[in-house]
């Protein structure tokens, strides 16, 4: 089995692109792990790309546990639904590793996307394929066992990054986040990976899931 190890910064390209950004003033702020960028609830005053490391945007409940919405790689933008409707970010953005983004105010932004149609259509399209992603999830998590929770997850992963069609990649998510993406506990993510490498639906090398 010929196995292609794509990394998500490899094959993810800026849905705006950074010059532009700064010459409509964007700024750059550096974040290291585990720092909160905006809470759930907060007023969205940026439009936000990652430019380095990962952003996760999650919610928490009152024990602690956490699910995660998504995470956000270099050259992805998040928390964009707020900007247009004026409504309180959903979830919290963190930095799940050492990160930079770079950030354009509101005002700005939407000037930005009135004066680029193209622009505006990607970001358009994008918000598009997410609701679909999210709609999906939502099925898997309300009817459907772990292993085609899991299995739905992974697919997303491999369209979230634009692969070919039967390109595998290495799987840049630990179980834990897994398990946090799709409602699961970690040991059943594990035993489900398992049981996925088993039916041939998966490969895993030195601990390492290619899908």
């Amino acid at each position: 089995m010929i196995l292609f190890c794509c990394m998500p910064s490899e094959t993810v390209p800026c849905i705006i692109n950074p010059d532009l950004l700064l010459a409509w003033g964007a700024t750059f702020r550096d974040l290291e792990k585990g720092k909160v960028l905006f809470c759930e609830g907060d007023t969205a005053n940026f439009y936000y790309q990652v430019t380095e490391g990962k952003i996760k945007m999650c919610n928490c409940n009152e024990k602690g546990r956490e699910f995660i919405q998504g995470i956000f790689q270099a050259g992805q933008s998040f928390g964009e639904p707020p900007l247009f409707d004026n409504s309180p970010y959903p979830a919290s953005a963190v930095a799940e590793t050492n990160a930079s983004v770079i950030r354009l105010r509101k005002e700005n932004f939407l000037q930005l996307i009135k004066e680029n149609f193209d622009i505006h259509f990607s970001i358009t399209q994008m918000l598009a394929r997410r609701i679909r992603s999210k709609s999906i999830k939502s099925k898997s998590l309300s009817f459907y066992d772990p292993t085609y929770r899991v299995k739905t997850q992974l697919e997303q992963y491999k369209k979230d990054l634009n692969l070919q069609p039967g390109q595998q990649v290495r799987v840049d998510l630990t179980r834990q986040q897994i398990a946090d993406m799709t409602g699961l506990r970690v040991e059943t993510v594990i035993r489900t990976i398992k049981h996925l490498e088993e039916e041939g639906l998966l490969h895993i090398e030195r601990g390492k899931v290619y899908c």
